[in-house]
Formats: structure tokens, sequence, C-alpha cells
């Protein structure tokens, strides 16, 4: 029996069938392999599909769900119906008021109805508070010409006290910018060269140097969305340079503006500017160190110098008093009886 299977499976006959039946299998499977894998990278690109569709119509349902709502913001309060019915926008027109507000990080058109309204209620407000003052708490023994001089003071400071006021925060804005550009470009520049575009070098520095300056965060935050929605890339740089309106960033964004447009290397470009602004913020320091000494003549001759003479002239003061110099001899015979 064992002889019969021996011979058999050492039949050339046998082996070649084997063969043949093994052969005719992988012929199969390889044929019908393609009809039973599933293609990952389609299925996966299918449910990204799915799921950013899935997103618009469940932003569609919501926008049409609420129909009040929409992009551009409109300013519906009060005091933009009062400047709007007294007109003050063009009865107190200042062309330069929408970059200044910009400037101050205050966008939008309530902040625009805010100021025409301030510049008219304020020297209202300041008139009648001055008014108030000199003619029933305290005039001082001021004469009819001073009081209404105060007044008209009080008008005028009003009129120019929002203009003063959106000064303030347009200088503090750009001094918060400038301390951390410097290091911003820094980073930008190392964002650069590893490989980011440009694009992503602003949104990365946008969120790394929100610590140090939350407006210079919000101006490149900016920037990034100007980058990805204007047709022209160059505007978003000039807005950038406009918002600031400091020469570090002017200078930053046309070179910005020249690599984009003659194609040279961003990297290098970043480097120089870089360079340029850290020793922009050397120079400033030197010129307030340098304008110190200046400063601190005032405070020094008004805090320092009376406290000094005292400390010199006290002690010979009250030796001289207990030795009765300068006194009549009749106190000093009564003061040794």
């Amino acid at each position: 029996m064992e002889m019969d299977w021996v011979s058999f499976l050492t039949d050339p006959v046998t082996l070649a069938s084997g063969f043949a039946a093994i052969a005719t299998f992988a012929t199969v499977m390889t044929i019908a392999a393609p009809a039973f894998s599933s293609d990952k990278l389609a299925t996966r690109l299918k449910a990204v599909s799915n799921r950013r569709e899935e997103l618009r119509k469940k932003s569609r349902a919501a926008l049409e769900g609420d129909a009040k709502k929409s992009i551009r913001v409109k300013d519906t309060s009060a005091v933009k119906k009062v400047v709007d019915k007294l007109d003050l926008a063009k009865m107190l027109e200042d062309p330069g008021v929408l970059k200044k507000l910009t400037q101050a990080g205050l966008r939008g058109p309530r902040p625009i109805s805010i100021f025409y309204f301030a510049r008219f209620a304020m020297p209202i407000v300041l008139g009648i508070a001055a008014f108030i003052y000199i003619w029933f708490i305290n005039d001082h023994g001021l004469q009819m010409q001073m009081k209404l001089g105060v007044i008209v003071g009080g008008f005028a400071v009003g009129f120019y006290l929002p203009n003063v006021y959106l000064e303030n925060l347009i200088t503090k804005r750009r001094a918060s910018i400038m301390r951390a550009f410097p290091d911003s470009l820094d980073m930008m520049l190392i964002c650069v060269e590893s490989g980011m575009s440009i694009e992503g070098a602003f949104a990365r520095v946008g969120e790394e140097i929100g610590t140090a300056s939350v407006e210079l965060a919000e101006e490149l935050a900016l920037t990034t969305a100007e980058l990805s929605y204007l047709s022209d890339r160059r505007t978003a740089y000039y807005n950038l340079a406009e918002r600031t309106n400091h020469p570090g960033v002017k200078g930053v964004a046309m070179a910005l503006v020249q690599a984009e447009k003659y194609g040279t290397p961003m990297g290098a470009a970043l480097r120089v500017m870089a360079k340029e602004n850290r020793e922009m913020r050397i120079t400033e320091a030197e010129k307030k160190a340098a304008a110190l000494p200046a400063k601190l003549t005032v405070p020094m001759i008004i805090f320092f110098l009376p406290v000094l003479f005292l400390v010199i002239l006290g002690p010979a003061f009250i030796k001289i008093d207990a030795m009765g110099i300068g006194k009549p001899k009749g106190t000093t015979t009564q003061t040794s009886k």
C-alpha cells in the first residue's frame, strides 16, 4: 500500500498535474485579486468629500435659518441713528478718520459712528461742565471775560479730545507692535527657510507671538487672511504697512513685494530686513537712553536738591541754633540761668 502511494506521488504524470493545478490557481488569484482588493486612498478621498459636502449643507442651512445675519457687519445702534439723523459724518467730516481708526485697531462701522458722536457731544458736555463749575461751584474770583474764556476752552478741549485719545491709542498700539516685530521677523525667517510658504509663516508666527504682542498677532493673522483671499498678494503687504504706519514694517512690506514681483528668495529678503529692524530697535533704545539725562533734570531739581540741601545744611543749622549764634543777648542769658 505504501509503495503504491510513493509510486503515485513520484509518478511524472502526477507531478505535472500538480504543478499545472498550482499554476492555474495562481493565475486565477492574480487576475481576481484587483476585483476583491479595496482602494484605501479612493475611500479616504470619498469620505473627505462626503464630509465637506455635509459641512457645506450645514453651513447653508444655518445661513438660511438665520436670514438676519450677513457677512457684512452693519451698525444698528442708537449712536448710528443719531449720527445719520444729524448728518454728523458730513458736518464733522475727517478724511483720515478711517485710516486712523484702522491704525488704532478699531475696525468696522461702529467705531466710526462713536467717533463722530464723541466729536459732537464732548464739546457740549465739557462746555456745560465748565459753565456749571465757574458760575455755581467756584468762580475763583475771575472776571466775566475770564469766565467766558474758560467756557470756550472747555468747548475746544471737548472738540479735540477724541482726536487726542485716538492718537494716543495709535501710538500705544504701534509701540506694542514694534517691540515684538524684530523677533517675529527672526521666527518668520526660520519658518521660510525650513520650507514653509509665506502664508504659513505668517500664520505660525502670529500664533507664537501672541504672548508678546496681541496687536502684532492680530495684524499677522489679518495679513494671512488677506494673502489667502485677495486677488493681488501685494495688496496684503501694502495693507499691513498702512495699518501699522511704521518705517520698519513698511520696509518689510516693500521687500516682500519686490520678492513677489521679481522672484527673489523670501529668506534673503527677510534676513536683511530682520537685521535692519534689530538695528532700528537698538537705535531707538540708544535715543531714549541719550534723552534720559535731560528728562531727569527737572525731577532732580524739584525732588532731590531740596532733600540734599536739608541733609547737608540741617546739622549745621542745628549746631548754630544750639550755640545761640544770632540770638539776642537777653535770650541767651535767660537760657543760661
